[in-house]
Protein backbone atom coordinates (compact mmCIF):
# COMPACT_ATOMS: atom_id res chain seq x y z
CA UNK A 1 0.00 0.00 0.00
CA UNK A 2 2.80 2.07 0.87
CA UNK A 3 5.35 3.30 -1.69
CA UNK A 4 8.44 1.18 -1.48
CA UNK A 5 11.45 2.70 0.87
CA UNK A 6 9.10 5.06 2.31
CA UNK A 7 9.44 5.01 5.83
CA UNK A 8 6.48 6.20 7.59
CA UNK A 9 7.05 5.56 11.29
CA UNK A 10 8.26 7.95 13.83
CA UNK A 11 11.35 7.15 15.25
CA UNK A 12 10.79 9.80 18.28
CA UNK A 13 7.58 7.81 19.34
CA UNK A 14 9.23 4.72 19.25
CA UNK A 15 11.75 5.67 21.56
CA UNK A 16 9.12 7.45 23.61
CA UNK A 17 7.43 4.83 23.74
CA UNK A 18 10.00 2.17 24.83
CA UNK A 19 11.25 4.65 27.70
CA UNK A 20 7.17 4.85 28.75
CA UNK A 21 7.26 0.74 28.83
CA UNK A 22 10.38 0.91 31.43
CA UNK A 23 9.29 4.21 33.31
CA UNK A 24 5.86 2.59 34.06
CA UNK A 25 7.21 -1.08 34.76
CA UNK A 26 9.55 1.14 37.20
CA UNK A 27 6.42 3.24 38.53
CA UNK A 28 4.35 0.01 38.58
CA UNK A 29 6.68 -1.34 41.44
CA UNK A 30 7.15 1.80 43.13
CA UNK A 31 3.70 1.80 43.25
CA UNK A 32 3.39 -1.68 44.77
CA UNK A 33 5.99 -0.47 47.36
CA UNK A 34 4.79 2.50 48.11
CA UNK A 35 1.25 1.09 48.90
CA UNK A 36 2.76 -1.41 50.89
CA UNK A 37 4.23 1.66 52.99
CA UNK A 38 1.03 3.44 53.26
CA UNK A 39 -1.06 0.22 54.72
CA UNK A 40 1.64 -0.49 57.26
CA UNK A 41 2.18 3.56 58.13
CA UNK A 42 -0.86 4.92 57.76
CA UNK A 43 -4.54 4.57 58.70
CA UNK A 44 -5.32 3.44 55.11
CA UNK A 45 -9.32 1.96 55.16
CA UNK A 46 -8.87 -1.45 53.74
CA UNK A 47 -11.42 -0.95 51.28
CA UNK A 48 -9.48 2.27 49.62
CA UNK A 49 -6.61 0.43 49.78
CA UNK A 50 -7.98 -2.42 47.76
CA UNK A 51 -9.62 -0.26 45.30
CA UNK A 52 -6.40 1.41 44.73
CA UNK A 53 -4.58 -1.95 44.00
CA UNK A 54 -7.01 -2.86 41.87
CA UNK A 55 -7.27 -0.14 39.90
CA UNK A 56 -3.34 0.17 40.01
CA UNK A 57 -3.81 -3.40 38.03
CA UNK A 58 -6.32 -2.45 36.04
CA UNK A 59 -4.20 0.54 34.70
CA UNK A 60 -1.11 -1.90 34.31
CA UNK A 61 -3.50 -3.70 31.52
CA UNK A 62 -4.23 -0.38 30.11
CA UNK A 63 -0.42 1.22 29.61
CA UNK A 64 0.66 -2.41 28.71
CA UNK A 65 -2.31 -2.41 26.06
CA UNK A 66 -1.68 0.93 24.80
CA UNK A 67 2.02 0.67 24.90
CA UNK A 68 1.61 -2.72 22.58
CA UNK A 69 -0.88 -1.11 19.80
CA UNK A 70 1.30 2.25 19.77
CA UNK A 71 4.66 0.37 18.87
CA UNK A 72 2.57 -2.11 16.65
CA UNK A 73 0.93 0.44 14.55
CA UNK A 74 3.93 2.64 14.36
CA UNK A 75 6.25 0.01 13.10
CA UNK A 76 4.21 -1.61 10.96
CA UNK A 77 2.76 1.89 9.62
CA UNK A 78 -0.79 0.78 10.40
CA UNK A 79 -3.49 3.12 11.28
CA UNK A 80 -5.96 0.57 13.55
CA UNK A 81 -3.29 -0.23 16.78
CA UNK A 82 -2.27 3.21 16.61
CA UNK A 83 -5.43 4.70 16.52
CA UNK A 84 -6.26 1.77 19.70
CA UNK A 85 -2.88 3.08 21.34
CA UNK A 86 -3.97 6.84 20.94
CA UNK A 87 -7.93 5.68 22.37
CA UNK A 88 -5.88 4.22 25.72
CA UNK A 89 -4.19 7.03 25.89
CA UNK A 90 -7.14 8.86 27.40
CA UNK A 91 -8.41 6.11 30.03
CA UNK A 92 -4.10 5.97 31.09
CA UNK A 93 -4.30 9.55 31.53
CA UNK A 94 -7.54 9.30 33.95
CA UNK A 95 -5.97 6.94 35.91
CA UNK A 96 -2.93 9.09 36.25
CA UNK A 97 -4.46 12.34 37.38
CA UNK A 98 -6.48 9.91 39.59
CA UNK A 99 -3.05 8.75 41.32
CA UNK A 100 -1.82 12.42 41.16
CA UNK A 101 -4.82 14.07 43.05
CA UNK A 102 -7.71 11.61 43.96
CA UNK A 103 -6.37 8.62 46.04
CA UNK A 104 -7.00 8.62 49.44
CA UNK A 105 -3.30 9.66 50.64
CA UNK A 106 -0.69 10.62 47.67
CA UNK A 107 2.82 11.53 48.81
CA UNK A 108 4.78 13.61 46.87
CA UNK A 109 6.69 10.94 44.84
CA UNK A 110 3.84 9.81 43.95
CA UNK A 111 2.75 13.28 42.23
CA UNK A 112 5.85 13.75 40.47
CA UNK A 113 6.03 10.01 39.36
CA UNK A 114 1.76 10.90 37.97
CA UNK A 115 3.30 14.58 36.78
CA UNK A 116 5.82 13.03 34.81
CA UNK A 117 3.99 9.93 33.10
CA UNK A 118 1.12 12.79 32.03
CA UNK A 119 3.77 14.60 30.64
CA UNK A 120 5.01 11.18 28.53
CA UNK A 121 1.37 10.97 27.44
CA UNK A 122 1.38 14.39 26.20
CA UNK A 123 4.25 14.01 24.15
CA UNK A 124 3.26 10.54 22.98
CA UNK A 125 -0.73 11.46 21.44
CA UNK A 126 0.84 14.38 20.34
CA UNK A 127 3.70 12.43 17.86
CA UNK A 128 1.12 9.64 17.39
CA UNK A 129 -1.69 12.00 16.05
CA UNK A 130 1.14 13.04 13.71
CA UNK A 131 2.42 9.72 12.79
CA UNK A 132 -1.20 8.71 12.39
CA UNK A 133 -1.82 11.70 9.42
CA UNK A 134 1.53 10.64 7.73
CA UNK A 135 -0.07 7.52 7.56
CA UNK A 136 -3.30 8.42 6.22
CA UNK A 137 -1.47 11.04 3.51
CA UNK A 138 -0.28 8.61 2.12
CA UNK A 139 -2.86 6.02 1.83
CA UNK A 140 -4.72 8.96 0.16
CA UNK A 141 -2.89 8.84 -3.04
Amino acid sequence: VHPPGRQLSSTPLEILLFLNGWYYATYFLLEIFIFVYKGLLLPYPSANLALDLVMLFLYLGIEVTRIFFGSKGNLCQRKVPLSISLALTFPAAVMAAYYLLLQTYALRLEAILNAILLLFYAVELLLGILTLASFSRVDSY
